[in-house]
This record gives C-alpha cells, sequence and structure tokens, in this order.
C-alpha cells in the first residue's frame, strides 16, 4: 500500500512538472511571453500568432519524441535484456536516415527526378517512413523464421551497418550542398512542423503507444527469461513481434518528422528505473512517457538559447545534458537495476 501511494505521488510531482516544463517551453524563446498570455491562448480568449503556430506544435513534438523514444527504449531493453539497447538495434532508425539520404544526397546520381520530389513538402517525411517501413519489414521476416531473441538484435545491428554504408557512397558522390543538407537533417529539429503534420505525427504515435500498452504483460513475464515465460504460457514470437511493431511505429515516426534525436531513447528508462526502483512495466511505462517528455521539453528550452535569435543542435544538447545524469545515476547507485 505505501508503495502505491508513493508512486500515486511521483506520478502527480511529474505531471506538475511537466506542465511547468511545457509551458516554460512555450515562454522562452527570442521573445518572451508571459505565462498568463500563454493561458489565455490556449483557452481561445486572446489569439497569438506565434504561440498558435511556432511554439504550440513544437512544444507537442517535443513531447511526442520524449515520451515515443524513451518508451521505445525501454521496450527494447527489456526485450533483449541488454541495458545498451534503445530504438536504433532494430536499424529502424538507420533505415529512415536512408530513405532521407536517397532523396536528399542520391539527386546527384539519379537525376532530376529526385531532386524535383526533393521540393515538395513531405517529401522527407515519405521518404524516411518508406526507408523506416522497407527495414521494419525485413525484422519483421527474420523474426519470424529466428527463434533466439539475441539473432534479432545483431541482425537489426547489421541492417544499422549496410545501410550507413550505402549512406557512405551517396555522400561520396554528392555536392557540398547536399551533404550540408543531410547534415542539418541529422542534427534533429523539432520546430519544423506544422498542425497538419503534428495530427498524422499524433495519430501513428498514438498507434504505437497502444501497441506498448497491450506489450506489458508479455514484457513483464520476458523479464523472468525466455524459457519461464514459455512455461507460463506466453506466446514468445507473439509478443516478441507486437514489441517490434510498437517500437518501429514509435521509433520510425520520430525519425522521419523529427529526424534522428540522440540519448533519449537509450537513457530515459535507466533514469526511470532509478528514480522509481521498479521492473514492472505497469509503473515503468507511464513513468518513462512523463520522464521522456519532461526531459525533451527541457533540452529543447535549453537549444532554444532565451532572448537571442540562435538555435543549437537539438541532438547536441540531448547528449550534453543527459548523458551526464545517467553517469551521475548510476555512479550514485552503485548498480543498474533492470
Amino acid at each position: 500500500m505505501s508503495n502505491t501511494k508513493s508512486y500515486k505521488r511521483s506520478f502527480l510531482v511529474l505531471i506538475l512538472v511537466l506542465v511547468l516544463c511545457f509551458f516554460a517551453n512555450i515562454s522562452l524563446g527570442s521573445v518572451s511571453i508571459p505565462f498568463k498570455t500563454i493561458f489565455e491562448s490556449l483557452i481561445g480568449t486572446t489569439d497569438n500568432y506565434i504561440i498558435q503556430n511556432y511554439r504550440l506544435p513544437k512544444a507537442i513534438t517535443a513531447i511526442l519524441v520524449g515520451s515515443g523514444l524513451g518508451i521505445s527504449g525501454l521496450l527494447m531493453q527489456t526485450l533483449f535484456r541488454n541495458p545498451l539497447a534503445g530504438p536504433f538495434v532494430l536499424g529502424i532508425t538507420s533505415g529512415a536516415s536512408l530513405g532521407v539520404a536517397l532523396v536528399i544526397l542520391g539527386s546527384s546520381i539519379f537525376g532530376g527526378f529526385l531532386a524535383t520530389f526533393l521540393l515538395t513538402k513531405w517529401s522527407l517525411v515519405i521518404a524516411a517512413s518508406l526507408g523506416s517501413f522497407l527495414v521494419l519489414l525485413l525484422v519483421l521476416i527474420v523474426s519470424s523464421k529466428v527463434r533466439d531473441t539475441m539473432a534479432i538484435l545483431i541482425i537489426g545491428l547489421m541492417f544499422g551497418s549496410i545501410t550507413a554504408a550505402i549512406v557512405s557512397v551517396l555522400s561520396y558522390f554528392s555536392s557540398a550542398e547536399q551533404l550540408q543538407q543531410y547534415i542539418f537533417w541529422g542534427f534533429g529539429s523539432l520546430g519544423d512542423l506544422d498542425w497538419e503534420e503534428v495530427k498524422v505525427f499524433t495519430l501513428i504515435y498514438s498507434i504505437g503507444i497502444l501497441f506498448s500498452i497491450l506489450s506489458i504483460k508479455g514484457l513483464n513475464t520476458l523479464l523472468l527469461g525466455e524459457n519461464y515465460a514459455k512455461s507460463l504460457g506466453l506466446n514468445i514470437k507473439q509478443s516478441r513481434l507486437l514489441i517490434i511493431i510498437a517500437t518501429s511505429l514509435l521509433a520510425g515516426t520520430i525519425t522521419a518528422f523529427a529526424g534522428p534525436i540522440a540519448f533519449i531513447g537509450l537513457a530515459i528508462p535507466h533514469v526511470t528505473r532509478q528514480v522509481f526502483n521498479t521492473s514492472n512495466h505497469k509503473i515503468l511505462l507511464p513513468a518513462v512517457l512523463l520522464f521522456g517528455a519532461i526531459i525533451m521539453l527541457i533540452c529543447d528550452s535549453i537549444a532554444q538559447l532565451p532572448n537571442t535569435d540562435y538555435m543549437l543542435p537539438i541532438n547536441a544538447i540531448t547528449s550534453l545534458f543527459g548523458a551526464p545524469i545517467v553517469v551521475w545515476l548510476l555512479v550514485r547507485q552503485r548498480k543498474m537495476v533492470f
């Protein structure tokens, strides 16, 4: 009973911190906006163009990206029983990167069609989605043939190596302008989405979260080991398939809309385990969702460099801000709760 009350109190604190970070993220920028103005704009009593068309979509994107990557990392670390596993281990983000590279860098090889395609607004999103879907399809085919979960991990890493090699070849034949554009995409960005893109993003994200929730029972059972899970009647292949699809939907969609975001998927599950000191995914999954959203909002607020016209790459901030926290937590605890 005391643990339940403690968890409820912790969740209440996290929700309050999330709301505060949400308002702070909208408030901070090249021009500071008072909380009162933000609240009035959100309830519709005033109309503020900056809030409605730029800062609010960006804050929502930060919440979706942080929570989605955190949950993806949690699913992969539990499935593979590997603390270094993250959303990238299946090669999904590498597939998305390859799709974008084919559009940005491939125009110098394949000619004018891709150059024209690049001018369309949704081109990078579509290319990244197709790339991640192709890798997902390959992973699903492999997972249906392979019994060993660790073999899927290794195959996923090999898919990542193959896509990285193709990107290297494309980079060799590309111009400096194309390379610069691809590098800027690789920095990640939360502020380039309009409301139509946010709606599509939210829809696919919600489906991924639903699959994650349906995976909770299987995740908790897999903590006991695959052999013991089988003895309890768990369908390993079905549970593994559900977890892979959930991760792919979340990680692939996030990479498609926001670019490859570092650190969050790997570190947030560890931070959450250290704070909540539990391996129960009924507690971990919503906690990771909240922690991921909070950390991403904080990182984005720092990246905005308040009261200046500059913005730092979000990837740099997530790594510089988050990695020392994880190191400090692990040194403080002297062991990894898993």
